[in-house]
């Protein structure tokens, strides 16, 4: 707010410049994770996400606009929208936007946000439906997706337990189509999520090797506590003995295990069966 209380405009600015000090912070933010830890920002490229982030409430710092975004109607709508809470526009060329985004063929609209990261006290089980809690996740597609699926449910949120890949990365926020803007994110240590798994009001549940229970099998009791483990390892013994529910998914075939987002939509699917119908 400016001093008369007043919420702040923004601007526009038009860039031709490759070595624009903003150009080489977009790319540094698209390129290294310790630059978006820093800054507490993050890129998402297009037009569907940089809408989403507008309608979700999430700060704009940038907005990048490349010629056809110029001509698009929604575009120029989520411009004056973006500029009305304080972001600067950046009016550039399709080679700068390249030059941000790394990409031969960039998306006509990249857009600069505030990330949003929540911890443990977030965790409400009372207001909860589904939380599915991720150990360790390694793979910025699988996690993208995990967010999409759990956004697709009506589940509560997703917990990053332990050394988790970056959720703001560009390769997540393009994964999650949009719904990063919708899912609350939680980090929380392994010994804070593992008090937090024990004290659990409801059903937890965690896909592990050693389930001998079909995942189709349980009551799944809201709210619920979904446990995933890390792609290569699964979920270290520790973790699993404070889960109340190993579960497993059966398989017939060759493959010797399901790829972890596909584990999740599956065992996200049998737990908010009850609440999932085509009637609107």
């Amino acid at each position: 707010m400016s001093a008369d209380n007043k919420p702040r405009v923004g601007s526009v600015k038009q860039i031709t410049s490759h070595s624009n000090p903003i150009v080489k912070e977009i790319k540094g933010l698209v390129a290294q994770r310790k630059h978006r830890t820093q800054s507490g920002l993050f890129v998402a490229e297009g037009l569907k996400l940089a809408t989403d982030a507008l309608e979700a409430g999430w700060q704009v710092r940038y907005l990048a606009i490349g010629p056809e975004a110029r001509e698009n109607p929604i575009a120029q709508k989520a411009a004056a929208t973006a500029k009305a809470r304080g972001a600067l526009i950046l009016e550039v060329n399709t080679a700068v936007l390249s030059a941000m985004t790394r990409k031969d063929n960039p998306q006509m609209v990249v857009g600069v946000y505030e990330q949003k990261m929540g911890d443990i006290s977030d965790v409400i089980p009372e207001m909860s439906t589904t939380w599915v809690a991720l150990d360790r996740v390694r793979d910025p597609g699988n996690l993208g997706t995990v967010i999409r699926t759990v956004d697709a449910v009506g589940a509560s949120g997703v917990i990053l337990v332990g050394d988790c890949t970056d959720p703001f990365a560009v390769e997540t926020v393009r994964a999650t189509m949009g719904s990063l803007f919708h899912v609350p994110l939680v980090k929380v240590g392994k010994e804070a999520f593992r008090d937090l798994a024990k004290s659990w009001p409801g059903t937890v549940a965690a896909t592990h090797l050693k389930g001998s229970v079909d995942y189709r099998v349980p009551k799944y009791s809201e709210p619920v506590l979904l446990v995933m483990g890390n792609e290569q390892q699964g979920l270290d013994d520790e973790t699993a003995s404070v889960c109340k529910t190993l579960i497993r998914i059966p398989q017939v075939g060759q493959a010797d295990s399901l790829n972890l987002a596909v584990a999740t939509g599956i065992a996200l699917y049998e737990v908010r069966r009850d609440h999932l119908s085509l009637e609107e």
